[in-house]
């Protein structure tokens, strides 16, 4: 009859794994994607949205353009706008004086001035605002002499017209210098004295029942003697878009 050992059986340690079992690999799970908080996913909708606005915005001022660009195209073409036409008809002094007095020299001036207005439109019409003239010369020296100025109210010109405006200024008792005093007296009495007529005023286009928005300009006529009117009408300078 066998007797049983006297040694202790011993206990395997925790974790302990027998190297002659197979070993079966769990699988691995796929890693989870992290949540994004709600306020991301607002943040990225916005961002989409905006997105298609500005491109919605973009096309429609890319159309726009090319639609005025188109328009723009087809009335000149169309109706050919031409600038109005501005000449220096005529120019006098029905009253011109220099007195002297013991205070100083003074000028007494009256002024009559015509300005042709010609519209070389056939298809449009022409719609003037209220005008400002000045009349000037710049013979008694470095500074000008001012001779006077006046308003001239609106008027619309048919196609193909010509208008004369006429235009009246004064200055009275106007202290000037003896230089000056002498210099004008003497270009005057030869025909010699120059002036200077500038208009500040603004048109717009009309086509039939239909006018577009009105601009400023300026027109001059400068520099002319008296003795050059009586031989021609001198063109006037026109600058759109200023006062």
């Amino acid at each position: 009859m066998a007797t049983q050992s006297g040694k202790p059986i011993l206990q395997k340690p925790p974790g302990y794994r027998d190297p002659t079992l197979p070993v079966h690999s769990t699988p691995k799970l796929p890693p989870r994607r992290p949540i994004l908080p709600l306020s991301l996913k607002q943040k990225k909708k916005r961002r989409s949205c905006c997105r298609i606005c500005y491109c919605f915005c973009f096309v429609f001022v890319l159309i726009l353009i090319l639609v005025i660009s188109i328009s723009t195209l087809v009335f000149y073409l169309w109706f050919d706008p031409k600038l109005p036409v501005f000449h220096l008809q005529s120019f006098s002094f029905p009253r011109f004086s220099v007195t002297a007095k013991p205070d100083g020299n003074y000028l007494n001036v009256q002024t009559l001035t015509r300005v042709e207005v010609r519209n070389p439109n056939g298809k449009l019409t022409y719609d003037y605002g209220n005008s400002k003239v000045e009349i000037s010369t710049t013979a008694g020296g470095d500074d000008e002499i001012d001779f006077g100025s006046t308003k001239v109210p609106g008027f619309t010109q048919a196609k193909k017209n010509v208008t004369s405006l006429k235009i009246v200024t004064k200055s009275t008792d106007q202290l000037i210098e003896q230089v000056a005093a002498t210099k004008l007296k003497r270009l005057h009495n030869n025909k010699n004295l120059k002036v200077k007529v500038v208009v500040r005023s603004s048109v717009g286009l009309g086509v039939g029942g239909w006018k577009m928005r009105p601009v400023g300009f300026n027109v001059i006529c400068g520099d002319m003697s008296l003795k050059s009117l009586n031989s021609a009408m001198p063109k006037c300078t026109i600058n759109m878009f200023k006062w």
